[in-house]
C-alpha cells in the first residue's frame, strides 16, 4: 500500500475520475454526479471525463470563499486571478415519491 505523500507526488496534471476523486477525498460516483451537473470543472475526452488540477485547485478557492490574507489593491507584484467560467447550474429536480399504502401496486376497488 502507497504511502499519502507517495500518492501526491503521483498527482498529474490531467487525470481521470478515480484520480481526481482520491484528490479531492470524495467517491468517483460524487464526483462523476458534479461532474454531469458542471458543478465542478471538468471536460469529457471521448466518453470519459477528465479534469485538470489547476481548474480544481482554482475551483477549490473559490468555493472556500474569501480569503485569510486579503492581497492589498495598491501591490502591483500580484497578477489578478483570471475571472472563472460561470456555467448555468440548473435547480435539481425532485423524484417521485411511490405511495406505499399498497405496496406501490393499484388496488382495484369494487363498487356495489
Amino acid at each position: 500500500m502507497k504511502s499519502s505523500t507517495t500518492r501526491m507526488s503521483e498527482i498529474r496534471e490531467v487525470m481521470d475520475i478515480r484520480q481526481a476523486s482520491d484528490y479531492l477525498g470524495i467517491s468517483p460516483d460524487t464526483l462523476y454526479k458534479y461532474a454531469s451537473e458542471s458543478f465542478i470543472p471538468a471536460f469529457k475526452l471521448g466518453n470519459r471525463w477528465r479534469f485538470k488540477k489547476s481548474r480544481l485547485d482554482e475551483w477549490m478557492d473559490l468555493q472556500s470563499g474569501p480569503r485569510a490574507q486579503a492581497v492589498p489593491a495598491t501591490d502591483v507584484s500580484v497578477a489578478a486571478p483570471a475571472a472563472p467560467i460561470q456555467k448555468s447550474v440548473r435547480p435539481r429536480q425532485k423524484k417521485p415519491v411511490r405511495s406505499t399504502r399498497s405496496g406501490g401496486r393499484r388496488v382495484a376497488l369494487k363498487i356495489s
